[in-house]
């Protein structure tokens, strides 16, 4: 059944005021997609009374499986390239010589959806800077969704997840096959820390940030929060620190405290 404009509304309203995520008016059809399964999983006889359960209750956790459901979790291993490139070539030898006398380095990833994009850098990581292993290395990984930071814990993917980005050679030296998945293996996901976090919300303490990964999540928020966002990364992030964003996200825009690194399409950018 089609969805009302005035129910609609109502979810735009909602998600909106919960995850700070602005639904454009031709989004009708994703919506509906998107609570189809919350419909089956809640027990409920149609979209329609979903969607009255929502109107006549505070159900918070109603509201969350909802909030779950129609936030973005788009990703992918190795997704756009040129970051990851940016990552290898030039940033992570940078931190690595700036932080040589403390061995320590501490990176975020604020968007991480089901793991593939914090597991991209572990791989990266070991692969290419295999002494980072004698290093103090904290990375925290953290999305708005409990559910899908369940798979992302797991490590285990389809091989349809797999085929999207993963290089053959990788696959086979940093994962192993679980029937029809493939499960990373224990001891390169040993120092990521998976932890929910809605970014309009107060965030938990955490240490001051090398690297932040915050790729393709501002372009749903509206300017103030934006700006909220950058503000708070601005005190996350070392003085010397990076900070990936998407392509199409440029925050000298609404925060004029940073600039952007030179380095071919990696949306990469320093504090002034």
């Amino acid at each position: 059944m089609a969805l009302k404009q005035a129910d609609f509304d109502f979810i735009r309203q909602m998600i909106q005021q919960r995850a700070a995520i602005v639904l454009d008016d031709n989004k009708h059809y994703f919506v509906e997609s998107r609570l189809g399964p919350v419909v089956e999983e809640t027990g409920s006889k149609s979209l329609d009374q979903l969607i009255d359960q929502l109107r006549s209750s505070s159900n918070s956790l109603l509201q969350q499986k909802v909030t779950e459901a129609i936030t973005i979790h788009e990703t992918s291993f190795f997704r756009d390239m040129h970051p990851f490139k940016a990552l290898r070539e030039s940033v992570v030898p940078d931190i690595i010589q700036k932080r040589s006398s403390e061995r320590a380095i501490s990176m975020w990833c604020g968007a991480c959806s089901s793991g593939q994009e914090p597991y991209t850098v572990s791989m990266i990581l070991h692969q290419h800077f295999p002494d980072i292993a004698n290093w103090r290395v904290r990375f925290i990984a953290t999305d708005i969704s409990n559910k899908i930071l369940d798979k992302a814990k797991s490590g285990r993917y389809s091989q349809l997840e797999i085929n999207r980005g993963l290089p053959a050679p990788m696959l086979l030296k940093f994962f192993e096959k679980h029937g029809l998945e493939w499960q990373i293996k224990p001891e390169y996901k040993k120092f990521l820390e998976f932890r929910q976090l809605n970014l309009i919300e107060n965030w938990p303490p955490m240490p001051k940030m090398d690297i932040i990964f915050l790729r393709n999540v501002l372009i749903y928020f509206d300017v103030a929060t934006k700006r909220r966002i950058l503000g708070k990364i601005r005190e996350l992030l070392r003085p010397d620190g990076y900070l990936f964003l998407g392509a199409a996200e440029m925050p000298m825009s609404v925060d004029n405290s940073f600039e952007r690194v030179n380095l071919t399409r990696a949306g990469c950018y320093k504090l002034k």
